[in-house]
């Protein structure tokens, strides 16, 4: 390999790049246009739940219960109505739960007999009916608990205590906030799209333009021309990942408690594989058009639904688990998520640092092996 032609190669890169400032303007605006709008839009928190009070028995027991939900954080009380309201409200996606309480509801509770309170839950989104019946129940469970031991208080009986006492402690996320879990992960993500859009329409415009010829009929290498191509491209990357960084620590305040420099070192990995696949889209292409449609469909949906940033690789199909081990945002996410939140570095996450380098070197390969140096 020569270095000399390398480096034409990147200059001539660096001037295409400098010389069309819109292009390189959104190249490194879109990550935080990106993040500003997924990391505000996007979470993962079920709070302010839409929820309807029908209080039939109309006694000061039944209203601390109303009480529990108007205090809650996780349910804003929007109306205290009757059935119909309840269901027109589920029906018009309005109301996602009904509390019901009977109206002999205070009776069982003076007589000590167990008092029924009916949820009416919208299961439409089973994830979300879910989390809020577990919120419901939790608050309506610790009330049990209060009302029972008052009761045995009242009677003369000991003082009831739970047998066991849950002492609950959040490691790394202690305040259990969406955005500190899909921020990093939304840099992987952008980051992958970044690169292989980035690369994917170089070696088409040379073909469209008809500079291609030019360029095989020189001493050039392969090698010599994917290395030079790409390092232009990389230190936008790499600028775009400096940027992504600094928009997830300071405007979003996700916590960062890792080492820099292993965390761009795994970043300068990715990006090498990222831009290799890439570049060999273009050469197989040979159409900007169908490059950057290859180039989205291969980078912005893996990366996005199989990559673990939203659904857990864990609960998907055998099958699918195995197909994610090919995509390298898998990596890169499990990589900054520790980074940023537990501050692990290459001793826990060894064996992601190895699954990018196997890939980038694969994904060079046959990039190189992609741009053979005739014309077809």
């Amino acid at each position: 390999m020569n270095l000399r032609r390398t480096r034409a190669i990147a200059r001539k890169e660096f001037l295409h790049i400098l010389r069309d400032p819109r292009s390189l303007l959104m190249a490194l605006a879109l990550p935080v246009v990106l993040l500003m709008l997924f990391g505000y839009a996007l979470t993962l928190d079920v709070d302010d739940i839409p929820t309807v009070v029908y209080d039939a028995d109309g006694s000061p027991a039944s209203r601390e219960v109303a009480a529990l939900f108007d205090g809650s954080k996780y349910f804003t009380v929007i109306d205290r109505a009757g059935y119909p309201e309840i269901i027109e409200g589920i029906n018009r996606d309005e109301v996602l739960l009904g509390v019901v309480i009977p109206e002999d509801y205070s009776e069982k509770l003076a007589a000590g007999r167990e008092a029924a309170i009916q949820l009416l839950i919208d299961g439409s989104d089973s994830n979300t009916a879910s989390i809020a019946l577990g919120y419901a129940q939790a608050l309506l469970e610790v009330h049990a608990m209060e009302l029972r031991t008052h009761w045995l208080d009242r009677v003369g009986g000991t003082e009831l205590k739970p047998p066991v006492e849950p002492r609950l402690r959040v490691w790394y996320n202690s305040e259990l906030k969406s955005k500190n879990y899909i921020v990093p992960g939304l840099i992987a993500v952008i980051l992958m799209i970044i690169a292989a859009l980035l690369t994917s329409l170089t070696i088409a415009r040379e073909w469209e333009m008809g500079t291609m010829e030019q360029l095989l009929s020189t001493p050039l290498r392969p090698t010599e021309l994917v290395l030079g191509k790409l390092a232009a491209f990389f230190a936008v990357g790499f600028t775009d990942t400096a940027v992504s960084v600094a928009v997830a620590v300071l405007v979003f305040d996700v916590p960062f408690r890792g080492s820099w420099l292993f965390l761009f070192l795994s970043v300068c990995i990715f990006l090498f594989g990222a831009l290799c696949w890439g570049i060999m889209i273009s050469a197989l292409a040979r159409s900007q058009l169908l490059a950057y449609q290859a180039g989205m469909l291969t980078s912005f949906l893996p990366a996005f639904l199989l990559s673990g940033f939203i659904y857990d690789i864990s609960t998907m199909p055998t099958i699918v688990r195995l197909v994610t081990y090919i995509f390298p945002a898998r990596y890169l996410i499990a990589l900054l998520k520790g980074v940023f939140l537990k501050g692990v570095g290459p001793e826990i996450l060894a064996l992601e640092i190895v699954f990018l380098i196997v890939y980038a070197t694969i994904v060079f390969g046959l990039t190189v092996r992609t741009l053979r140096r005739k014309v077809v």
